[in-house]
């Protein structure tokens, strides 16, 4: 029977063009990283609600970018690093973890930009 979680997302309901939904995975999973980071949501609970096997077989198959593969890769392993490192490395790497997912994003995001706004934005 499969357990339904009522603020759980799936990412194959989420309508619009390919760039969009792109764009939205990256900025859902850099709220992610900062609710991990400061702790309002566990490495279990992100699993359950977006790092989950539904999400991670429709980032395959239907984004096919390695950057959103990777992330989805380090973030449904977060949990595992408490179960099999000592505390003090577990904490460690799960920081470093979440550093490497947001930068994924980042670069993810810096793809979507046109040069015309990258250049607004140094301006």
């Amino acid at each position: 029977m499969k357990q339904h979680y009522p603020s759980r997302v799936l990412l194959s309901e989420v309508s619009g063009h390919l760039p969009q939904q792109l764009e939205l995975f990256a900025l859902v999973n850099l709220g992610l990283v900062q609710s991990l980071a400061s702790g309002v949501l566990t490495p279990t609970e992100a699993v359950e609600r977006f790092y989950h096997a539904d999400n991670c077989l429709y980032v395959r198959n239907h984004f096919r970018k390695k950057e959103a593969n990777a992330i989805m890769s380090r973030g449904i392993q977060l949990p595992d690093l408490f179960e099999c490192l000592a505390a003090e490395a577990a904490r460690r790497e799960f920081y470093h973890e979440l550093e490497a997912i947001r930068a994924l994003c980042l670069k993810l995001l810096d793809k979507r930009r046109s040069p015309r706004v990258a250049d607004r934005a140094v301006a």
